[in-house]
């Protein structure tokens, strides 16, 4: 994979869902340059949150975390494009929305760290990994012609 294809999984949560959100935060990261992949409007189960989230499976606030994924839908999308992952980060913002920076998305939609409006992967292998989980499908692949003008 080069550069160019690295891919990262972006989740707008329940509450960027039911506040109209998922426009325009597909609108920053398309307006970024990253190409669209895959995009689904998905009710996810406590199995496929169980799995996504097992690294906080021990928290405390595990158990609420999964209900507040499945008190409504999520909007589960994939971007491709060079540093997919990181700059995905960046414009996300810090999980804590009042240590995002201005102009993230977080801190221009969220208040709350328990309610912080979307999901962003947090390295190549978890993205990788998070992909497989929300779309065992797979992946939709095509050419824009906006790709020979936005890298070398």
């Amino acid at each position: 994979m080069s550069a160019n294809e690295e891919r990262s999984f972006i989740a707008v949560k329940p509450d960027g869902v039911q506040r109209g959100l998922v426009g325009e935060i597909l609108r920053r990261f398309e307006t970024r340059g990253f190409k669209i992949l895959a995009l689904q409007l998905v009710h996810p189960s406590k199995e496929l949150l169980s799995e996504h989230y097992s690294d906080l499976a021990g928290k405390a606030f595990f158990p609420s975390l999964l209900a507040y994924m499945q008190s409504g839908p999520v909007a589960a999308f994939v971007i491709q494009g060079k540093g997919a992952v990181k700059i995905g980060r960046v414009m996300l913002g810090a999980t804590n929305p009042q240590d995002s920076a201005p102009g993230t998305i977080r801190a221009d939609f969220a208040l709350d760290i328990g309610k912080n409006v979307c999901h962003g992967s947090d390295s190549v292998e978890a993205a990788e990994r998070e992909i497989g989980l929300w779309f065992p499908q797979g992946l939709k692949s095509y050419t824009r012609a906006v790709d020979t003008v936005l890298y070398e």
